[in-house]
């Protein structure tokens, strides 16, 4: 194995480091997330995020479920400072000898060294966002371009006479970000499908015959800025119709924004991921839909394959390299049956409400990003941000 003199300096580092710093603290250089241990002779591997958002934490209980189901000691880290922060956490755990990662890359294009030093001393799987290009051994997640379009069709249904729209995400270098973003604006103004189109954010207003897309913000994660970002569409854009935040802290500072405004209804609001504030307004009306995900399966689903590769089963690498875990859209009708769910997987008391509709059918485009997979009440679904997401 190279490199073994920078593991050993990068291992007596990592000894001094946990000696003084909480690692509990988002701030830190740490960052958030847990380490749970079932015996002294599991594996250990690793689930790496893209940032510390409510959409990791429901990773997080899946990734520890699976250690405990697929006999594994999981750590997970939750980098709290962007690409830099990522890097030094997995060059710390190759360190300690772990026997996989699964990592959400912040920025796959310029992360390619640390891609190939992960791959080429342990086991690599990319989750929630890809790196196609990368020595990784598979991919867990949903098909982002796909889940866009979904989204798009929600901003649609919400505003069907036709308007302004405003995006808001926290980074766009990340693939997942952009597939998301173009599945978004091709959907709303109703373009052929094209995975290689992209609309470079810099090129200013989006025009179709019935919706304009005015602008993409980010914010790279700083939740300060996604608040003012949204303030400023709102004081800028009078006729502004519906903002969409596409990672799971977006929507909830969007709609703290409208609510100032006092434009709770004027505005449409149009969600990813499944922040509870989310639902809750979903519930209340004040947010049309969310596109979802499945991050307690992304998490859970990363432990199983990493667990078995740790134990030389390479038959768990699905032909083709990935393993798809669909989308969903949730609106006021199944909000209730999806958030009940989805606090029985994260061991939460389930919400006190009012009975909801029956769900209506999946659209032919909801239903094709299903086939081949469980029925969402046997899989139920992902939030981020986003950190993806």
């Amino acid at each position: 194995m190279k490199n073994l003199s920078l593991f050993a300096v990068l291992a007596a580092v990592s000894l001094t480091f946990y000696g003084c710093t909480n690692s509990s603290d988002p701030g830190s250089t740490g960052g958030a997330g847990g380490e749970s241990t079932v015996s002294a002779d599991a594996p250990k591997v690793a689930y790496v995020t893209n940032g510390i958002a409510s959409f990791w934490d429901i990773a997080e209980k899946g990734a520890m479920d699976g250690g405990k189901e697929f006999d594994a000691n999981v750590i997970v880290k939750m980098p709290a400072n962007g690409v830099e922060d990522q890097k030094r956490m997995c060059q710390d755990l190759l360190a300690q000898g772990i026997k996989g990662i699964a990592i959400s890359p912040i920025d796959p294009d310029n992360q390619g060294d640390l891609l190939d030093e992960i791959a080429s001393h342990t086991n690599l799987i990319t989750q929630d966002s890809d790196a196609p290009d990368s020595k990784r051994l598979c991919y867990i997640g949903m098909d982002n371009y796909t889940a866009g379009r979904m989204c798009g069709k929600l901003v649609k249904e919400a505003m069907p006479e036709g308007g302004s729209v405003i995006i808001l995400v926290g980074r766009l270098a990340q693939e997942n970000a952009k597939l998301r973003r173009q599945g978004t604006i091709d959907e709303i103004l109703d373009r052929s499908e094209d995975r290689t189109r992209y609309d470079d954010p810099n090129d200013g207003e989006i025009k179709g015959e019935k919706y304009t897309i005015l602008d993409t913000r980010t914010d790279g994660f700083d939740f300060g800025k996604c608040k003012d970002n949204a303030q400023d569409a709102i004081a800028k854009y009078e006729d502004l119709g519906c903002m969409v935040g596409l990672f799971a802290y977006n929507p909830p500072l969007i709609l703290e924004a409208v609510r100032e405004a006092g434009k709770v209804g004027k505005i449409k609001i149009v969600s990813f991921d499944e922040d509870e504030r989310s639902l809750q307004a979903i519930q209340d009306g004040e947010m049309y839909g969310t596109t979802v995900q499945d991050p307690y399966n992304y998490g859970h689903k990363s432990v199983e394959i990493l667990a078995a590769l740790a134990r030389g089963d390479r038959s768990i690498i699905p032909e083709g390299g990935v393993i798809n875990i669909p989308a969903r859209n949730i609106r006021k009708d199944n909000v209730g049956e999806f958030w009940a769910e989805l606090k029985r997987l994260t061991a939460k008391e389930a919400p006190v409400e009012e009975e909801t509709a029956e769900e209506p059918a999946a659209s032919d485009e909801e239903a094709e990003t299903a086939e081949g997979e469980p029925a969402a009440e046997e899989a139920p679904a992902e939030a981020g941000e986003a950190a993806t997401e």
